[in-house]
């Protein structure tokens, strides 16, 4: 780092997207490559999204409309909720920064799972923020006791991911309720919910429908997973009005851009189609967790669209052997490795480089 920039940012890890496998197929020399890294789901966009676009595109000498009324009148009929308790922004990732920027001052501290989403520490840093990592449980879950006893009066953000990124684990209700009952009412608590549409666990809450109203909760969703906008990028966020609002001044202006905006609602149009895909990818990550287990690792349950490998110190070597083999997955140096769930011949492909590389 020079002088010019932040001392602290050289400490700090980047961002790891998933490997390009047009990339890697050229090293390899093969036609093509797999990429299960990075949770997206596989069947292309949904139906209209295209057409949206390309209309949409027409315009883009324009700036797009800055408060995204459209599209948070949609969501707000979609999710039974009020407009103004809606923000929206590039992907729930950036919506979690600014809720960031919105509740913490430098020395503050925001709390989270550890492992969780690896944007938490960035985001925490960038803010001024101190992180606070609870230890997941040993069955590679949010230890909610822990995290509640670890909030002091310097707690300004709590973040839950659920299910999580990338364990697949979640919190169930009993559980959720006590922890925030017992969280202070001047904590923001953020249910970060990227992979709700993946959940068939009944005992996992819908955030938005169970903890909706509380007034210290705040729920991040995005339709860059289920919804096939990965690469448009819109998230939104529901909380309460005075939240939302103060997200809504410290978004980038016009960050959620007209193309976005125009697929996201011919997207939001496709809820049964959405609803066909998931269980499509639902019943190959339970046919993928279960094969992998009979090849002796100790999968946990998974209600997200990946799978999570605990293979500790073999994690970098998997990841490799299967990029050896055409197949990029997600490595965590010294934790484990995450699988996004593909096509069943994707999975298939990746099934025999895992048992060559076990």
């Amino acid at each position: 780092m020079t002088k010019l920039t932040r001392a602290d940012l050289e400490a700090l890890p980047s961002y790891v997207p998933g490997r390009s496998p047009a990339d890697l197929a050229r090293e390899l020399g093969l036609p093509e490559a797999i990429k299960l890294a990075s949770n997206e789901v596989p069947y292309g966009p949904l139906p209209g999204v295209v057409e949206a676009i390309t209309e949409a595109a027409g315009g883009v000498h324009r700036y797009p409309d800055m408060g995204v009324v459209a599209l948070r009148a949609a969501l707000a009929e979609r999710y039974d909720v009020a407009p103004e308790r809606i923000a929206t922004g590039c992907g729930s990732v950036a919506l979690c920064e600014h809720l960031a920027r919105a509740t913490c001052l430098p020395g503050d501290e925001i709390l989270y799972s550890w492992r969780s989403f690896e944007a938490y520490p960035i985001i925490a840093a960038t803010t001024g923020a101190a992180s606070v990592r609870v230890p997941n449980t040993a069955g590679h879950g949010h230890d909610l006791a822990a995290m509640a006893a670890a909030v002091t009066d310097r707690t300004r953000m709590i973040l839950v991911c659920n299910p999580n990124n990338p364990t697949g684990t979640s919190v169930r209700r009993a559980d959720l309720d006590r922890f925030l009952d017992a969280v202070p009412d001047d904590v923001l608590v953020v249910l970060d919910e990227a992979y709700r549409e993946f959940v068939t666990d009944p005992d996992v809450p819908d955030g938005l429908r169970v903890y909706g109203d509380r007034p210290n909760v705040a729920v991040l969703r995005t339709l860059s997973k289920a919804w096939g906008l990965a690469g448009l990028r819109v998230g939104f966020l529901v909380a309460q009005p005075e939240v939302a609002a103060a997200v809504r001044k410290v978004v980038t202006p016009f960050s959620t851009s007209a193309v976005a905006q125009a697929a996201a609602l011919a997207a939001l149009e496709q809820h049964e189609e959405v609803q066909r895909r998931c269980t499509l990818v639902i019943a190959e990550r339970d046919r993928l967790g279960e094969a992998v287990r009979k090849l002796g690792v100790d999968v946990p349950d998974s209600q997200a669209n990946f799978i999570w490998l605990p293979l500790g110190d073999r994690s970098a070597a998997f990841g490799a052997a299967c990029e050896s083999r055409g197949v990029i997955v997600r490595p965590f140096p010294g934790d484990g490795v995450r699988v996004t769930v593909g096509t069943p011949a994707e999975n298939d492909a990746f099934l025999a480089a895992a048992e060559a590389a076990l």
